[in-house]
């Protein structure tokens, strides 16, 4: 069985990853699992170049095949913001609740039309003979009026699914799992991994 890590601390992905990478035959680890206490600059101007800066540092270190992924919420209103800068917006200790109060401040006035965002999530894999594949993908939506739902966790709540006429906060793991960018990308890398 091969051992593949992948590069979070966050137990809410993991629990996403787990589900939907279950069927493989991996022993798979986060940071915390693998004992890892890596702080990794990820200093790379897109989603694609922080992934694959995380992936690397850590094959380097443990020797392992290794995944990581970064991903943002993209509002267009914004000038694509949060972005790249996601999990940091606002600092890093600040909490979703916050976070997301803000954005629908920001959008406050903004018709439905202009509300348009998506999630992106992009995975990197590398491999310790140096090799590093990455895969893309998206869920479009837009920025909802105020917070909806307790399933999921980040900026969830305010992501609203028109096809579903609620937040991504609203739908099962197992719905938002066929449907998510990180959904999307974790059965994209799969193939990469087989």
């Amino acid at each position: 069985m091969k051992k593949v890590i992948f590069a979070t601390g966050n137990e809410g992905k993991m629990k996403e990853i787990r589900e939907i990478l279950g069927d493989l035959d991996i022993e798979l680890l986060s940071l915390k699992d693998a004992g890892i206490t890596a702080d990794i600059d990820e200093n790379g101007s897109t989603f694609e170049e922080n992934a694959i800066i995380k992936a690397k540092a850590i094959c380097q270190l443990t020797g392992e095949i290794v995944l990581a992924d970064d991903s943002g919420l993209e509002i267009d209103y914004l000038n694509k913001e949060p972005g790249i800068y996601s999990a940091r917006y606002m600092g890093e200790d600040t909490s979703y609740r916050i976070k997301n109060a803000s954005l629908i401040q920001r959008l406050e006035g903004v018709p439905d039309e202009q509300r348009t965002a998506r999630f992106v999530c992009v995975i990197a894999a590398a491999f310790p003979d140096g090799t590093v594949k990455t895969v893309h993908a998206a869920m479009e939506g837009r920025i909802g009026y105020e917070e909806k739902g307790e399933n999921g966790f980040g900026y969830d709540p305010i992501f609203y699914l028109p096809e579903y006429g609620c937040s991504s906060a609203e739908i099962s793991m197992e719905e938002k799992n066929k449907i998510s960018h990180r959904g999307k990308a974790l059965r994209a890398i799969k193939d990469e991994l087989r």
